[in-house]
Order: structure tokens, then sequence, then C-alpha cells
């Protein structure tokens, strides 16, 4: 494959915030909901994911996590892991 053909995109979004309880997945105030951002593949999604879960790991009940967007857009779309 060359360097030149295009990858195919497989959107991302990272989001996170402080969680009412570790029970479940329910945000404390949706208007600190944080937006990480969005990212074309998983494994840069994935690097950004990291980052933020541990640089509040001293927050127990901050959570952040990973939406496959693709699979929104396009429910029947095969996933398939980046390369």
């Amino acid at each position: 494959m060359s360097d030149n053909a295009p990858q195919q995109q497989l959107l991302h979004l990272v989001i996170g915030g402080e969680l009412v309880d570790l029970e479940h997945n329910t945000f404390k105030n949706l208007d600190d909901v944080e937006i990480v951002g969005l990212y074309p593949n998983y494994a840069t999604a994935h690097a950004a994911w990291r980052a933020k879960a541990q640089s509040t790991v001293d927050n127990a009940q901050m959570r952040y996590f990973i939406v496959h967007l693709h699979r929104l857009l396009d429910p029947n779309q095969e996933s398939k892991p980046a390369r």
C-alpha cells in the first residue's frame, strides 16, 4: 500500500468528566463535560484518552470515554483495527 493511499476514516470522540458515582456512567454536571477532541482513528483517540485519564488519576470520580462515532454514523459498517 502506498503512503499516498487514503486511510479509512473511523471517527472517534473522546469526552470526560466527573461522575455521580462509580457504579454508573452518569456525569455529575453536563455543563462541565469536557470534549477532548475528535480523532480519525482509534489509535489516536486512545492516546488522547490515556493522556487525559492519567492526568486525572487523583480524582476517582473522573472518567474519560471513547465514543465510536463511525458506528453511530453507519451502524452497518464493520469495524476494522487501525494500522
